[in-house]
């Protein structure tokens, strides 16, 4: 038996080249760690980590134009598992919703047939993950359910919408970009349509009229030239349209909400970034380019931190980071925000069809960028940490970046290992300025390094040929290659069995017009240039070693100022080559010693259709030449030895020796035919340097001029101009000849392989496959009627595909069916292996994620995690148990868990420090104010502060200083509001009402009569509908809880949970997110998974795993409960933390038994016993009984892994 080294049956796959203009916007990169990208109708799946491409979706007719992965902000188990799905949007207005495992549709959306605008998952309730919101032109946003296709609803606008941007933070905001200007939507709903048109917003040109500029202050000199530019202050104009020279929104390339802070938004210009304070309607910030900068593309906003990762014409990425909006040490406060360039990396050649289209971010780290370049290459970019200072930092007077002294979300332990780039946070701190915690931190620069490079076919046209098939003699060393000859003059050769580029050769100076492989490691190929005045060309023949990469000119000195070469065919023993030239009678060359046989006298028919005779002498020479040496080894042994040698051992000597010499010596007859333009076919015999004409054959009258023909065993086929195939059988004498009514026939092929009579046919418009035992067809593909493109060439590239290059630029590899080919992912070899939990059975993704959250490390566990730091890692005992889980959610990419822990990790270590240290305490880092309302009450009022002294600055009229007023007075700030209240020029109708409101807030006393006047004209206000007067009213008087309560009470959720963030003491704070937790999780609303997080920013840790448990959430609800334990907070149901003594009273202990116990249970049918094992054995009574299942009929197993665990747990717990 021999051993199978090769991959014999190849999958259906797709080599992708350059992408069309409308591909430009279709690349998204998921939380699942893959980026989709379109290329002309087909979908690639590529993996970042290793740049390869794991996975084609073919299914679109028309050019797709969106891409977008679903979000994975959800709670995974068995019935909702780790799934990649995936929905793409093509130019003919249909949606597709992908199974991409299985490379199947799960379900296909019609709406119009106008290419889709804009596509986005709705990830706003935990009731549904299946909400597909798209725009469909010219002006219909629609609500689609992503998993049956059903239309939910339908609403349009006035204007033509060209994309849309959900709020981050409150998912009932949505902005549309139009082609007029922005429409806010405040009232989005996934139950039913916005019920109003939106606020319609005007944007004046950045550069508009000069009304708009704010009069520099007389103290600073008047500012020059650039400074001037950016110092005009922007404006949203509302509710009227600019004037003519104000040019409109036109030029706006994009629009987004900053998803690391609230109500900011970002436009994106050519030439400038403008940052909008969303309140005030106000521009707070500009990043513009210098005159000889490169423009924008595109900007991608940060979550993690201030920052925008920025896409230039050249193709290069800048990073910028928001510069700290803390003064260092003068009074006065910054002027706007200003975000400094930290890196950039390398721009790219840009040529007339070489420029770079998108760049995707991943949204996991914030650490990785794709670039997406319209000749189908991605380039993959990563962003690196190095500690130390750089000089040019210090030259170009920024200020230090510094890296945090945590990983995971935890101070970093003596010994312990960490990941220094895991992701943007971990990369670079918050910028804190003061002084005691800088000499912690390390200074660190940012650099790109290009980590990953996949690049795509050249331009079409190609000319494709498979090596010769795989045999029982060539098996152990047979790799499926497929040469393609390009325009440019290289030939491209790719394994099949991996997709992957195998050699790239410059091989001729124009485009290659076909291939012939000569061994499993050889190939001819031609090239012929283009045409003198006299028809005459320069042709290049030339033959290659692939090994070796060596090229030499076959026909030597020959090939200037010829006819052009038409065809060159190969013989089957690959001994001889005829090359058939257009004007010009045909060559013979004998291969193997590179010699000219024949050179046709100029009589010689012109020839139309040339092939090769697969049968040949070669084995009866070989018996004849056998046959000769046996007898003469019988000669030269004498009688006597005769009879001692067995005559068998001769034969095998002989056959060992004749082994290494045929091959050489003999010269096979092998026979060609070939047809002239009537139809005429000739048959030639060439053995040695002999040359004889054979029979000839008169022509056919039902067929036109033969255009191909084809020859194997004993059937013959010819295909002429008309579209009729001639079927011989040479055996039975018979022909058969077949209109197929498809014109020209290009190109015919018989499949590889004993006894496979399937035929390849190629016309113009399309190809067929035939069975020429049968006579029949046995499949089609035609240009319009279920491919979207045209046919170049055709081949077989085993004895059940084939595979066919088409003008999108592609080559594929289809089954003989030759429908779509996207292939199941688990079937195919990859090179390299890609970790992508997603990938794996619903089960096995648990199981793995389960293993490495539980795995009290011993060293007896090993795992094959393709990152070594990442393994290194996992297995330092010195990683805490809220650090490991925050590392498996950023491994699995799991948006839903990544939040939880990142949130739980933070407040659980903050009020654990707080009980140690006391309450006075505070906290030593805070959680990134991308959380918002989850932050720490001071650090958030800080952060507010900062940017109403923002909003102060950049205000240019009375509407902007009426707002800054307000949120000074509900901030309490009330000596700053008056001065701005006594700003208001006489002629305002306000004047008088704004001068009394200064009035009284100044003369506001703590006497009771004042107090319950203010307080009942205040109710009075909200029950008339003036709720905005009266929470200001009641904050006056240092009635902001009341204010809360009437904001719950009328609605405004959101915004009673800012008030109490910023106005109230801890206990009455607490009260008002309590409420807000429980109107989350009011059915209507639904939103659980934001009010556990609200919980936990309150302390509230006993209610949270209660939840959680009652959620089924068993695994996040016992690891936390153990968390907790760890810190030593306690779990009881009404206490605050820093108070309480740590005895666990029953009602907890019920619960801390009942989650452990459902976890074992979750993890036995995971199939992890011995994991099951050490939970049920925490879990009390039950728990004993779930031991008892789990180690029946073993004896005293449990005890004996009990002990083992038990210690592991303890040192653990002692670290």
């Amino acid at each position: 038996m021999i051993p199978y080294t090769v991959n014999i049956k190849l999958a259906a796959r797709t080599l992708t080249g350059t992408l069309n203009l409308q591909n430009k916007t279709a690349v998204d990169w998921g939380w699942q760690g893959l980026i989709a990208q379109g290329c002309h109708s087909s979908i690639l799946i590529i993996d970042p980590k290793t740049a390869q491409t794991i996975q084609v979706l073919e299914k679109h007719k028309a050019n797709v134009v969106k891409v977008k992965w679903s979000r994975e902000n959800y709670y995974h188990n068995i019935s909702s598992p780790y799934c990649l799905r995936l929905a793409s949007g093509d130019a003919s207005g249909k949606i597709i919703v992908w199974d991409v495992v299985s490379g199947t549709a799960h379900c296909e959306i019609q709406e119009h047939s106008k290419p889709i605008q804009d596509l986005e998952w709705l990830w706003n309730q935990d009731a549904s993950r299946d909400l597909l919101l798209a725009v469909h032109p010219p002006n219909y946003i629609v609500l689609w359910n992503g998993d049956t296709g059903t239309k939910l609803w339908k609403k349009s606008y006035a204007e033509n919408i060209l994309s849309f941007s959900f709020d981050p933070f409150d998912p009932s905001n949505m902005a549309l970009l139009t082609s007029e200007g922005i429409v806010f939507i405040t009232d989005f709903s996934h139950a039913k349509p916005p019920g109003s048109a939106g606020k319609k917003v005007y944007i004046a040109s950045p550069h508009a009229s000069p009304a708009h500029t704010k009069p520099a202050p007389a103290a600073t000199p008047a500012p020059t030239g650039a400074k001037k530019a950016l110092n005009k202050v922007k404006v949203l104009i509302t509710n009227e349209k600019p004037t003519a020279e104000a040019v409109t929104l036109n030029d706006c390339l994009q629009l987004s909400y900053l998803p690391s802070k609230r109500n900011h938004m970002l436009l994106l210009y050519p030439r400038e970034i403008l940052i909008l304070d969303l309140e005030l309607s106000q521009t707070v910030g500009v990043v513009a380019i210098e005159r000889s900068g490169v423009p924008f593309i595109q900007v991608i906003p940060c979550a993690q931190r201030d920052a925008l990762y920025c896409l230039h014409e050249n193709g290069c990425i800048t990073l910028r980071v928001c510069r700290s909006t803390v003064a260092p040490e003068e009074a006065q406060s910054v002027q706007e925000l200003v975000y400094d360039l930290r890196s950039q990396c390398d721009a790219i050649r840009v040529t007339k069809t070489v420029r770079p289209y998108r760049m995707v971010i991943c949204p996991v780290n914030e650490n990785n960028a794709g670039l997406m370049v319209s000749d189908g290459r991605v380039m993959l970019w990563e962003l690196k940490a190095h500690t130390g200072k750089a000089m040019s930092a210090i030259l170009s007077g920024l200020s230090p970046l510094y890296s945090p002294v945590s990983f995971c979300g935890a101070p970093l332990g003596p010994n312990q290992k960490k990941i220094q780039d895991l992701c943007l946070n971990s990369m670079i701190g918050m910028n804190k300025r003061n002084a005691t915690s800088t000499h912690l931190c390390q200074e660190v620069q940012l650099k790109f390094l290009l980590t990953g490079l996949l690049s795509g076919l050249p331009l079409p046209p190609f000319a494709i040929r498979m090596c010769p098939p795989l045999t029982t003699k060539n098996i152990n060393h047979y790799q499926p290659l497929l040469a393609v000859g390009t325009s440019n003059g290289s030939v491209l050769v790719y394994n099949l069995t991996s997709g992957l580029l195998h050699k790239e050769l410059s091989v001729h100076s124009c485009e290659v017009r076909g291939i012939e492989w000569v061994s499993l490691t050889s190939f001819l190929s031609f090239a012929t240039s283009a045409p003198n005045n006299m028809g005459l060309v320069r042709n290049e023949l030339q033959h290659v070693d692939l090994p070796t990469g060596r090229c030499f000119a076959f026909r030597g000195e020959r090939g200037n100022d010829e006819p052009p070469i038409e065809m060159i065919k190969v013989s089957h023993l690959k001994q001889y080559l005829v090359v058939v030239f257009r004007d010009k009678p045909l060559e013979l060359w004998d291969i193997r010693t590179g010699t000219l046989l024949r050179e046709m006298a100029k009589n010689f028919p012109t020839v139309t259709a040339l092939e090769w005779s697969p049968s040949h002498n070669l084995k009866s020479l070989k018996r004849k030449q056998m046959d000769a040496r046996v007898a003469m080894a019988r000669q030269t042994v004498s009688d006597a030895e005769q009879s001692s040698v067995d005559s068998s051992v001769i034969n095998l000597l002989q056959v060992a020796e004749s082994k290494s010499e045929t091959s050489q010596a003999i010269s096979a007859r092998e026979h060609f035919v070939f047809t002239d333009t009537d139809g005429q076919v000739y048959h030639i015999t060439v053995e040695g340097n002999t040359v004889k004409d054979g029979a000839r054959i008169p022509p056919d009258g039902s067929m036109g001029s033969i255009a191909c023909i084809a020859w194997k065993g004993d059937t013959l086929v010819l295909g002429d101009v008309d579209g009729n195939l001639n079927f011989w059988d040479l055996k039975a004498r018979l022909s058969r000849g077949i209109p197929t009514h498809r014109g020209w026939v290009k190109k015919i092929r018989f499949a590889p392989g004993k006894g496979n009579q399937k035929l390849l046919v190629m016309y113009t418009d399309g190809a067929e496959v035939w069975d020429t035992k049968e006579v029949q067809m046995v499949s089609s593909m035609r240009i319009g009627r279920n491919v979207n493109y045209r046919i170049l060439d055709i081949d077989w590239c085993t004895s059940d595909k084939v595979v066919l290059a088409s003008d999108d630029g592609c080559i594929r590899v289809l089954e003989m069916a030759m429908k779509s080919a996207s292939y199941r992912m688990d079937e195919q070899d990859l090179t390299d292996p890609v970790w992508c939990p997603y990938l794996l059975v619903p089960r096995a993704a648990l199981t793995l994620k389960a293993f490495l959250l539980l795995q009290p490390w011993s060293g007896t566990f090993t795992m094959d995690i393709t990152q070594v730091d990442m393994k290194s890692v996992l297995q330092d005992p010195e990683l805490s148990l809220l650090q490991r889980c925050l590392l498996v959610s950023r491994l699995f990419g799991d948006e839903s868990d990544l939040h939880f822990w990142t949130v739980a990790s933070h407040y659980l270590q903050s009020f654990a420090q707080a009980r140690h240290e006391g309450s006075q305490a505070s906290p030593h880092n805070h959680l990134d104010i991308c959380h918002d309302v989850l932050c720490e009450s001071s650090y958030f009022q800080k952060f507010q502060l900062d940017r109403v002294h923002l909003q102060e600055v950049k205000r240019s009229s009375y509407e902007h200083t009426k707002k800054c007023a307000d949120q000074l007075l509900l901030l309490g700030q009330t000596d700053r509001a008056v001065q701005l209240l006594l700003e208001t020029s006489a002629d305002n109708p306000s004047y008088y009402c704004d001068s009394l409101k200064a009035c009284l807030v100044t003369t506001i006393t703590s006497s009771g009569p004042s107090q319950s006047t203010i307080k009942l004209v205040a109710t009075n206000m909200i029950a008339n509908g003036k709720l905005a007067e009266g929470v200001q009213l009641l904050c006056l008087i240092d009635k902001a809880a009341d204010a809360c309560r009437y904001l719950q009470t009328y609605g405004e959720w959101n915004r009673a949970a800012w008030l109490a963030k910023v106005r109230l003491n801890p206990a009455e704070s607490s009260d008002v997110l309590k409420r807000w937790a429980e109107h989350l999780c009011s059915p209507q609303v639904n939103h659980k998974s934001k009010a556990i997080l609200v919980l936990l920013s309150l302390g509230c840790f006993y209610k949270v795993g209660e939840m959680l448990h009652s959620m089924r959430h068993f695994d996040r609800a016992a690891l936390f409960i153990e968390a907790c334990l760890k810190s030593g907070l306690c779990c009881c149901p009404d206490c605050t933390v820093v108070s309480c003594s740590s005895l666990t009273p029953p009602s907890a202990h019920k619960l801390i038994e009942a989650a452990f116990l459902d976890y074992a249970r979750l993890l036995r049918s995971l199939g992890l016993r011995e994991g099951a094992a050490l939970w049920a054995s925490r879990a009390g009574s039950a728990g004993e009984q779930l031991m008892e299942e789990l180690f029946q009929g073993e004896g005293g197993a449990p005890e004996v892994i009990l002990g083992e665990e038990e210690v592991e747990l303890g040192q653990e717990s002692t670290e």
